[in-house]
């Protein structure tokens, strides 16, 4: 095996081994909300990335990015949550075409009640992939990672 042989091969273990640390958080997070809160992963990050927008609404491409969902998917979990009572969809008045979504007041609720579930589940999933050596490198990276807000005023 020549060096760019090696290479490739370090490149593709750093990912199967960033995907065993995402499918083990995800699902021990899943878990966690649907037997304490009734909600996915996917439903959590829709109801997150609202409220992070702080009394604004989102556009449907912004949520799909937000997600990483397709279009298609996206709709039917905005359905979804729409007849929970969780969010609801406003059309846009300069594009006909344009469908924002906001949180409810019924949404706030259950998303505050769900994030300490969330952030329990997170801390222990890290904590549990942190005791495997295969694992602990990346888990140390996530711990040494800026907030958001802290990166986006230094770029």
């Amino acid at each position: 095996m020549g060096i760019a042989d090696d290479a490739v091969e370090i490149r593709a273990q750093g990912w199967r081994t960033l995907a065993a640390l995402y499918g083990a958080i995800e699902t021990d997070l899943e878990r966690a909300l649907q037997a304490e809160a009734q909600l996915s992963v996917v439903e959590y990050t829709v109801l997150d990335a609202l409220n992070r927008q702080d009394g604004w609404h989102m556009r449907m491409q912004q949520l799909a990015r937000a997600t990483a969902l397709s279009s298609s998917a996206t709709t039917r979990l905005v359905n979804r949550l729409e007849d929970r009572g969780l969010l609801t969809r406003i059309l846009c008045a300069d594009d006909r075409r344009g469908i924002y979504t906001e949180l409810t007041a019924a949404g706030h609720a259950l998303l505050e009640a769900a994030r300490p579930v969330h952030d329990h589940a997170l801390a222990a999933s890290l904590a549990s992939a942190e005791a495997l050596p295969e694992l602990a490198p990346l888990v140390d990276a996530l711990h040494r990672l800026e907030p958001v807000e802290a990166v986006a005023a230094v770029g």
